[in-house]
């Protein structure tokens, strides 16, 4: 399935979403395994949600806070990203 040029590839939100939980957890970018929990590395609530908001600011989405739970590694949470940013918003 291809992703319109709107959309992020899987792989570039990977990338940005290791970037930004490196950030809160003052790590570098390739210390997160996208296949490990995010909870391994200790993203907390505070962490969570403030990822949530830069998701929904950076890619103009609407999350529910508990998606850093729902999608709980970066994998998961990069494809559903990539799904949600495919969809046609709903007008």
């Amino acid at each position: 399935m291809s992703v319109p040029t709107t959309g992020r590839t899987t792989d570039e939100l990977t990338t940005w979403l290791s970037d930004r939980i490196a950030l809160y957890l003052k790590r570098r970018p390739q210390e997160i395994d996208p296949s490990v929990p995010l909870a391994e590395y200790g993203l907390d609530s505070v962490a969570a949600l403030s990822l949530c908001g830069d998701i929904e600011e950076d890619f103009d989405l609407i999350l529910e806070p508990t998606v850093a739970w729902d999608y709980p590694t970066v994998q998961a949470l990069a494809t559903h990203l990539a799904q949600s940013l495919a969809e046609p918003a709903a007008g």
